[in-house]
């Protein structure tokens, strides 16, 4: 049973010289925002709320939490972080038609799921990843977030802290994207690999042109190279051309998009992101839902410390072939929280056996990122 007696939500920005650019907007700073609920015996978890865009959305969705969410299940009591994840979304549903927040509200709703799992898993002495099925801690991981203006120095980064694998932000241009992914695969060479993001940033026409010049590279993936929510016949047709495998997954939101998804077999590497809908009550059982149907579960992250290593012992907890992924961009958020778990072991995650997500978040390092909401 579960008690829910305090909410907290703590919001930060941590302000970037160098900015991460996607090809639909740039990141000037990296938020993040902690949630961490109290149950009535005393103990605690944390959670992550995504929140990269709007570069106004982190505030906005910790005072959802703060004044919309809270209210909802303080004091009550429930059997599981299922019955808390469900009652929140039912309670939430016309608000969100109202006002057009079901992102937002998905996103709080999936941070505090993430925590109560961690509190679940401190409670019982047990890793999350254990908790949940999982029968190894480590998993292979890959860097991402290499930006087009920094290509090659991102990749030396890369390969100088043990990664092999190597994900590029591409559509910006076809020269530019071409001779950064040139740059990467010269860097990792024939034995490492290389997979590149459109980030939604073409049209089917657009892609349908390009696709083709990708080719000589041999990337292990291409990731939403069209708007996530296209007709499903437009992502037929580009992956009845291409050679590589087409990945998507951190914009579907819901248990049937999923599995329509998953059913139509075109994506082969599928994504979810767990602190934007679904948080380990649904990202986990979508995930061997994906790994039962012959496919690739890659869970998407590009956030804080904590939900970095929520992702981590989601993969950890379903096993397949699926690889981490670990923004390489400067980011104390992320890196001054992360604890050992990406210190022990070259290019893999290293989740250990401590309860819960395993670590309690050394909030001092990063005390003066913290902003009001």
């Amino acid at each position: 049973m579960i008690k829910i007696k305090k909410i907290r939500t703590i919001v930060y920005r941590y302000p970037l010289d160098i900015a991460v650019k996607t090809s639909f907007g740039t990141m000037k700073d990296r938020p993040m925002i902690l949630v961490q609920i109290h149950d009535d015996l005393g103990n605690e978890g944390w959670g992550e709320i995504w929140c990269n865009f709007p570069n106004i959305g982190a505030e906005h969705r910790a005072k959802l939490v703060d004044s919309v969410i809270s209210p909802l299940i303080l004091s009550k009591t429930y059997d599981d972080a299922k019955s808390v994840f469900d009652d929140l979304t039912k309670q939430t549903k016309v608000l969100g038609i109202q006002a057009g927040e079901y992102g937002p509200l998905a996103q709080c709703i999936a941070g505090i799921d993430i925590a109560i799992h961690d509190l679940m898993g401190k409670r019982k002495g047990t890793p999350i990843w254990k908790m949940l099925g999982g029968i190894t801690d480590s998993v292979p991981a890959y860097a991402s977030g290499i930006n087009p203006t920094q290509a090659k120095e991102m990749g030396v980064k890369a390969l100088s802290l043990g990664f092999n694998k190597l994900k590029l932000k591409i559509g910006f241009g076809n020269d530019l994207d071409l001779k950064n992914l040139s740059i990467l695969r010269e860097i990792v060479g024939s034995e490492g690999s290389i997979m590149a993001d459109v980030n939604q940033g073409w049209s089917i026409e657009i892609a349908l042109e390009r696709i083709g010049k990708l080719d000589q590279f041999n990337l292990d993936w291409l990731e939403e190279p069209i708007l996530a929510d296209r007709p499903v016949e437009e992502w037929k047709k580009l992956s009845d051309i291409c050679s590589m495998p087409l990945a998507a997954g951190e914009n579907i939101v819901g248990r049937n998009l999923f599995q329509s998804t998953i059913n139509e077999q075109i994506i082969s590497v599928i994504q979810p992101d767990l602190a934007k809908w679904g948080g380990f009550t649904y990202c986990v059982p979508i995930a061997k839902d994906i790994i039962d149907a012959g496919l690739r579960y890659c869970p998407h992250y590009l956030g804080g410390g904590i939900g970095l290593i929520a992702s981590a012992h989601a993969l950890a907890a379903v096993g397949g072939a699926g690889i981490l992924e670990i923004d390489i961009n400067e980011n104390p958020l992320r890196t001054n929280l992360l604890g050992e778990l990406l210190n022990i072991s070259p290019g893999q995650a290293v989740l250990g056996n401590s309860p819960g997500l395993g670590l309690d978040p050394n909030l001092e390092s990063i005390e003066k990122y913290r902003v009001p909401h």
